[in-house]
């Protein structure tokens, strides 16, 4: 696994596949690994770069607070040090907070958008879901336990644990075996979620973007979607049905197809064939 020193810390990232670039930014308490049922896919249309976000997986914890603006700048002096000019960027969760301000701040770098299970600016739900996980985090001491019995229960359906309790339990068993980030490092990126705020900034996002939810999503639930769409202009929207929060594990194969699609749209090759002969 590579690493590059970036805005004063050390990122960890994973690089495979051939192809435009395609930057994948994991959700809150996640390293590289959690885009594994993606990047399977992905990797044979694009060069796939996952990386750890700061106090995760390997890459660098430092003291301190800091923001979803703070990571995206991360990840634009990551693409700096691994000479990425341009790439399509995609995130899950805290991963599409990190995603937006990327495309706001740097639209320069970003070549199109993928934000799934987003959100414009957290509200008095999301503080207070939060808020339990960290209360959680501490009793237990363990962030992938909390992830397990706490954030779990939030990112699937019901139908989903009733019908397939071995793939919960396989997907519980994948998380307790990746690098365990601290519950230091877990507080400080909850509370980046937690004052997470971009509503203004919207305007600036200028990629082509791609914003989808589980149609039975509690923590970034629909009422996000039309803020989303009417707030960045070069948008679309697309509904899983009969998903939550964590939709690349729950419909995998639907959600593959559906964002692939988009991102194969807005390669090169797509983008001229769409254009037509000149």
């Amino acid at each position: 696994m590579p690493k590059v020193k970036a805005n004063g810390i050390t990122i960890n990232y994973e690089q495979q596949g051939s192809g435009e670039p395609l930057i994948l930014i994991p959700f809150l308490s996640a390293e590289h690994g959690c885009y594994a049922f993606q990047v399977a896919e992905y990797v044979k249309h694009f060069t796939c770069i996952s990386l750890d976000l700061r106090g995760t997986g390997e890459s660098e914890h430092q003291s301190g607070a800091y923001s979803t603006e703070t990571l995206a700048e991360d990840v634009a002096a990551f693409m700096q040090a691994t000479g990425v000019q341009r790439a399509h960027v995609m995130g899950l969760s805290l991963g599409s907070a990190v995603g937006m301000w990327l495309a706001a701040k740097h639209p320069e770098k970003v070549l199109s958008l993928s934000l799934h299970s987003s959100w414009t600016k957290t509200d008095p739900l999301i503080k207070t879901v939060l808020e339990g996980w960290q209360v959680m985090a501490k009793a237990l001491n363990s962030v992938p336990e909390t992830t397990v019995r706490g954030i779990f229960p939030w990112c699937f359906t019901p139908e989903l644990y009733a019908a397939k309790p071995e793939y919960i339990d396989s997907l519980a068993a994948f998380v307790r075996s990746r690098p365990a980030q601290s519950v230091a490092s877990f507080i400080q990126q909850s509370n980046a979620v937690i004052g997470h705020d971009a509503v203004s900034h919207l305007g600036r996002i200028g990629a082509p973007t791609q914003i989808t939810f589980g149609r039975f999503d509690q923590v970034t639930s629909l009422r996000f979607a039309e803020p989303l769409k009417n707030g960045i202009r070069n948008s679309e929207l697309v509904i899983l049905e009969g998903a939550s929060h964590g939709m690349i594990y729950e419909k995998v194969e639907e959600f593959n197809q559906k964002t692939l699609a988009f991102l194969k749209r807005h390669t090169g090759m797509e983008a001229t064939r769409a254009a037509g002969p000149a």
